[in-house]
């Protein structure tokens, strides 16, 4: 479903990302690990069409994503969604009126359908009754239940996540990370998960790729992650980085 190839991308001259190579099938779920300040997010943005490369390919479903513009694009990107670190809540918004937003402005769906629509994903994300609140008023975890829902309500094949779990504390971590495993098994799309939450993160996951370096340093299924040799993924994944070994 997802293909980067020899993915290069410089700001102000210096090399964030270069020559990244991975590859995601079809309804797994990848974690990205790693440094950070080391280019996750920014190949996240490459992936869902936010940022051209300098060099390299983007292929969704085998169509080159870099490649692309106009109404093709367009096509593509609405086949993706993302939940963003900060949930990215419009905070003039209810609840619902959040939820509802891509909807109101992709599509032409009745209002009684819409209602459903919404009434459904607040129930998937275990928020019914919330739907009046504004993000003010709700907590952190309840903020991320929410952006879930708003990027679920157009039935994404491909879901990416910018560390979901920032900021929250570490039972409210794991409900999310719950939340999103629940969802995926349901929907069956395929997902990204960028994340610093080692190693609750391995038990949700079929794989995992840990950037260093601005490369892909080793990349495999959880087991094979924690059994790896490699110092540097064995301390990163440990929390042993205060080694000798430099993450630059």
């Amino acid at each position: 479903m997802i293909e980067v190839v020899d993915l290069y991308k410089n700001f102000n001259g210096y090399e964030v990302l270069r020559g990244i190579n991975l590859k995601v099938e079809e309804g797994q779920t990848l974690a990205l690990i790693g440094g950070s300040g080391k280019g996750k997010s920014v190949l996240l943005k490459h992936i869902i069409g936010l940022v051209k490369p300098d060099r390299g390919r983007i292929l969704i479903d085998n169509q080159d994503i870099s490649k692309l513009r106009g109404k093709a694009l367009k096509r593509l990107k609405e086949r993706c969604g993302i939940v963003f670190q900060g949930g990215a809540l419009f905070d003039s918004l209810t609840v619902f009126e959040n939820i509802a937003f891509p909807i109101r402005e992709k599509t032409k769906m009745k209002a009684s359908q819409i209602q459903d629509t919404v009434f459904r994903e607040l129930a998937r994300v275990g928020l019914s009754g919330a739907e009046n609140k504004y993000p003010a008023e709700i907590s952190g975890g309840m903020k991320k239940r929410v952006a879930l829902a708003r990027c679920l309500v157009m039935n994404p094949e491909i879901v990416l996540f910018d560390e979901p779990t920032t900021g929250l504390d570490p039972l409210i971590s794991k409900a999310i990370h719950k939340l999103i495993r629940d969802c995926q098994k349901s929907l069956n799309y395929t997902a990204i998960i960028v994340t610093h939450e080692i190693p609750e993160i391995f038990s949700l996951v079929d794989r995992v790729a840990m950037l260093f370096n601005g490369k892909i340093l080793a990349m495999g299924t959880p087991e094979e992650i924690q059994a790896s040799k490699d110092p540097v993924v064995h301390q990163f994944i440990h929390g042993e980085l205060e080694g000798p070994i430099s993450i630059e």
